[in-house]
C-alpha cells in the first residue's frame, strides 16, 4: 500500500555487466567430429594388429579413444564456471559459480574499492584484484592478458562513474 509519503527508489541502473566464461575452442559438434575419427583411426589400426595376431594392442587403442572422451568431457564441464561482475551506484556485486554449480557471491560498496594488477613485462596483466576493506578478491581469472586489459579499464570506468554518483537529467 502506497501513502505517497514513502520514497519510492527505483532499482539501480547497471553502470556495468559481464560475464565471464572459460574460453572453449571446441564446440559441441567438433567434440563429435573429433571423437568419430580417432574412433575410426583407431579401430581401422586395432584391426591391423588384429589381423597380424596382436590381438591385445585391439583393446588398447579402444582404451585410448575411452580416455580421450573422458579429458574432453572434464574439460567441457570446467566449461561450465562463470563469474558476474555487476557495478550500480550503490554496489558492486561479483557472483562467482564453479563447474559443480556452486555459488559465491560478494558485495562491495564502489566507492570503497580500488582495483589492483599483477603485471609481467612480457605478457601482460596477470592477474586483477578488487580491493576493498583489507579484503583482496581475485576476478577475470578465464581472461587472457590483453582481455584483462580491457576489462580492467571498463571497470575502471564504472568504478569512477558510480563513485561521481547519478546524474540528474531533468529533460528526460
Amino acid at each position: 500500500m502506497n501513502t505517497g509519503n514513502e520514497i519510492e527508489r527505483e532499482r539501480d541502473v547497471e553502470i556495468f555487466s559481464a560475464r565471464l566464461t572459460p574460453h572453449r575452442s571446441l564446440n559441441r559438434t567438433g567434440f563429435l567430429a573429433v571423437m568419430l575419427f580417432l574412433s575410426a583411426v583407431s579401430f581401422v589400426t586395432g584391426l591391423v594388429f588384429l589381423m597380424m595376431g596382436a590381438w591385445p594392442v585391439f583393446g588398447f587403442f579402444g582404451l585410448d579413444v575411452l580416455v580421450i572422451w573422458w579429458a574432453f568431457k572434464v574439460n567441457f564441464r570446467a566449461a561450465r564456471a562463470s563469474e558476474e561482475i555487476v557495478v550500480t551506484p550503490s554496489e558492486l556485486r561479483v557472483r562467482r559459480v564453479s563447474h559443480r554449480g556452486q555459488v559465491v557471491e560478494w558485495a562491495f560498496n564502489p566507492l570503497w574499492v580500488r582495483l589492483d594488477t599483477e603485471i609481467d613485462e612480457d605478457f601482460g596483466i596477470e592477474h586483477l584484484y578488487l580491493i576493498s576493506r583489507g579484503r583482496r578478491l581475485r576476478i577475470a581469472g578465464f581472461l587472457g592478458p590483453q582481455e584483462k586489459a580491457s576489462f580492467y579499464n571498463g571497470l575502471v570506468e564504472a568504478l569512477n562513474a558510480a563513485k561521481r554518483g547519478p546524474t540528474y537529467n531533468p529533460v528526460t
